[in-house]
């Protein structure tokens, strides 16, 4: 795949996520105390980074995508187990799916992406 694709999968799903966090702020986050706010984080964040991505030929926009998603996913497990900061999630939204979709991709073509620079620096 290439380098371009890859890079526009990112953003996609850093762009994806975004919205999903935009829509969920909307509809109720924006009144919980710690929640609301790292969802504006993460809608400013996820912007930010898909620039990068986009914009920046670095591997440090595409890890950082991978941290991203893993680190948005990691929140979503606990507001799914163990409750995030009073927040208890039941994968029942659209909303929910999507995020999940979206996060996951950040990680495995963020990854793919460091990956195929990786070895291009390698061959080089």
């Amino acid at each position: 795949m290439s380098d371009w694709i890859l890079r526009v999968l990112v953003a996609a799903g850093l762009l994806g996520s975004a919205w999903v966090h935009l829509a969920v702020w909307l509809d109720w986050a924006k009144d919980t105390d710690v929640v609301g706010p790292l969802f504006l984080v993460n809608v400013v964040a996820g912007v930010v980074i898909a620039v990068a991505v986009l914009v920046w030929r670095s591997w440090l926009p595409a890890l950082t995508a991978v941290g991203f998603g893993a680190a948005t996913l990691v929140a979503y497990w606990l507001s799914l187990t163990v409750g995030f900061f009073g927040v208890q999630e039941q994968l029942a939204t659209s909303e929910e799916v999507w995020g999940v979709i979206t996060e996951a991709g950040c990680i495995v073509f963020g990854a793919a992406l460091v990956a195929a620079r990786a070895r291009r620096r390698v061959a080089v």
